[in-house]
């Protein structure tokens, strides 16, 4: 068993070991095997870089990431010039539907509305602007109006992905679907097992919502 003390000090050279984060900036705090993250960064791509950092860590179960982001010096941009920045990226993600995506920018912190036909296109409309400099932050408001597809078809198709990935894992997690709506529960390894079970559901035709409740347990075989 691995105690706070030593996470701590794991999360701590892990953030050293990136070169996307300023380990100097960050505070790190373990409470039962759960990561705080204090103080500011120049950017929100970094603040979600340290936030990635502490999950990669083996025995971390949770991060609260508390750091603030405050642009300066060459990240400092204006409301107007981080608008036009994102419609650029939003343009040219070929997986996006820009001409359906509207955004509004307030003290750096971009609000993304409008309605796509996959959950994978909401997901890839975000992850375009995020890293764009003086994002402060992103509120996802778009909706997904995928056509009706029945529960147990959407379960299946998911169930069967998970299947084609790996036996051991889809054996491990519950699929439930509820008016488009995807739950997932059960444990998984890694964060990076994690990612790859969300991946395969933002796939899936009928998908409107995911809510992931998996949890990660280093003790699953």
């Amino acid at each position: 068993m691995t105690s706070d003390q030593q996470l701590q000090q794991a999360v701590l050279r892990e953030l050293a070991w990136d070169t996307r984060v300023d380990a100097a900036r960050i505070g790190v705090t373990v409470t039962n095997g759960v990561v705080t993250l204090t103080g500011t960064v120049p950017s929100y791509a970094e603040r979600l870089a340290a936030q990635e950092a502490a999950h990669r860590v083996a025995g971390v179960l949770d991060v609260a990431n508390d750091l603030e982001v405050v642009p300066s010096g060459a990240l400092t941009r204006t409301d107007t010039a981080i608008a036009q920045a994102v419609r650029h990226a939003l343009e040219w993600d070929a997986l996006v539907p820009d001409e359906r995506i509207q955004s509004t920018v307030a003290d750096g912190w971009v609000t993304l509305e409008g309605t796509v036909d996959y959950w994978h296109q909401r997901v890839d409309a975000e992850r375009a602007v995020r890293n764009l400099a003086g994002v402060r932050g992103v509120t996802n408001r778009i909706v997904v109006s995928a056509p009706a597809v029945e529960a147990a078809k959407i379960q299946a198709e998911i169930e069967q992905a998970l299947e084609r990935r790996a036996e051991r894992t889809a054996k491990r997690i519950q699929v439930t679907v509820q008016d488009g709506t995807v739950t997932l529960t059960g444990r998984v390894r890694s964060l990076a097992e994690k990612r790859a079970i969300i991946g395969a559901v933002h796939g899936t035709p009928g998908v409107r919502a995911v809510h992931d409740q998996l949890v990660i347990d280093l003790t699953e075989a």
